[in-house]
C-alpha cells in the first residue's frame, strides 16, 4: 500500500512539472512575443534545433531552472532554427543555441551556446529581479 501511495505522489508531482513547463515555454509567435514585451515581461527567446546537443543541454539547464524556481516568472518562446528562419534573422542569430533574454522591450542579455546552470540562472534571476523593480 506504502509503495502505491508514492508512486501516485511521485506521478502527481511528474504531472505538476510538465504543466509548469507547458506554462512557461511556447512556439514563439509575434504577436506574442510583442504582447509580452511591450506589457513589461521577462522573455527567453530560444533558438534551437531539434538535432543540436547544446540545445539539449540548455533546455535541461532551463528545465532544470524552472524546477528549482517556481515562484519565479518568465516566458521562454522557442524558435526552431531549421524551420523558422525570418525570426531567426529578426533576432540576428548567428546559430542554434542562441538565448536571448529580454526585460519588455529591452535585450538584456544575449548568448550563443551557453550550457552552465549557474550563468544562465544568474542572468534569469537578475532580469526577473529587474522586471519586478
Amino acid at each position: 500500500m506504502h509503495l502505491i501511495v508514492r508512486g501516485l505522489v511521485a506521478l502527481f508531482l511528474l504531472s505538476s512539472l510538465t504543466v509548469v513547463k507547458a506554462d512557461v515555454e511556447k512556439a514563439y509567435d509575434g504577436n506574442l512575443y510583442e504582447r509580452l514585451t511591450e506589457g513589461g515581461e521577462v522573455v527567453l527567446v530560444d533558438i534551437y534545433a531539434s538535432w543540436c546537443p547544446t540545445c539539449a543541454k540548455q533546455q535541461k539547464v532551463l528545465q532544470d531552472y524552472i524546477n528549482n524556481n517556481p515562484d519565479k516568472i518568465f516566458h521562454i518562446l522557442k524558435v526552431d532554427f531549421d524551420t523558422q528562419k525570418d525570426v531567426v534573422k529578426k533576432f540576428q542569430a548567428p546559430r542554434q543555441s542562441t538565448l536571448i533574454l529580454f526585460v519588455g522591450q529591452e535585450r538584456y542579455w544575449f548568448s550563443v551556446a551557453e550550457t552552465r546552470y549557474e550563468k544562465i540562472a544568474e542572468q534569469l534571476d537578475q532580469a526577473i529581479a529587474e522586471a519586478k523593480r
